[in-house]
């Protein structure tokens, strides 16, 4: 298990950097989407290229920042039904969610993408817009987005499996482990709390 910990804190530490790529990805977005829409209304000029540079970027921050996702904790989660299950509960449905759901999708998923990847790649397919881009990059998020998601899936099942068997602590437990909705409500409702201790 100690071998096992380590190897999923190394996996933490690259989806923490490619996370962080991420960031500024969606910065390079809005800014050439910014300077598109400019050169758009002050010269009556536009580019197809820089069109889709920004939906490559699009696909690349959705793509890659979801192994990202998984270890902030930020995926869809129903946290109303989640926060009432005991700590043991959530880490088994995650570790059969991850086995049985998550991690043959990622394979089925990232193993179609590669062929698609592929057959783009030889045959050098381009976009059909004038001065569009070729296409391979795109379809290459696919299958290195899907290897980056189930990467992160193994370190989370080891950190599940090692909670459960009590060589680890409880990951989903503690404020790292809450989803942005879960720290937004409770920051709701203490400032609520403040305000109508106020009024009193």
């Amino acid at each position: 298990m100690p071998f096992l910990l380590s190897l999923s804190r190394l996996i933490d530490k690259i989806s923490t950097g490619v996370g962080k790529l991420t960031m500024w990805l969606i910065l390079a977005t809005t800014l050439i989407s910014a300077g598109n829409a400019l050169v758009r209304k002050i010269f009556n000029s536009s580019s197809n290229g820089l069109l889709e540079i920004q939906w490559y970027l699009f696909a690349a921050v959705f793509m890659l920042g979801a192994g990202y996702g998984f270890l902030r904790n930020s995926h869809v989660r129903i946290d109303f039904i989640s926060t009432k299950l005991g700590e043991r509960t959530r880490n088994w449905i995650d570790v059969i969610g991850i086995v049985v759901v998550l991690m043959p999708f990622c394979v089925i998923a990232g193993t179609l993408g590669w062929s698609f990847f592929y057959q783009a790649f030889v045959s050098g397919e381009m976009s059909q817009n004038a001065g569009g881009l070729i296409r391979w990059p795109a379809y290459a998020l696919i299958p290195l987005g899907f290897g980056l998601l189930l990467m992160q899936a193994t370190s989370e099942l080891i950190k599940r499996v090692a909670f459960l068997t009590g060589a680890g602590p409880d990951v989903l437990s503690g404020e790292d482990a809450k989803s942005d909705d879960q720290k937004n409500a409770e920051a709701l409702e203490a400032k609520l709390a403040e305000t109508l201790a106020g009024v009193k």
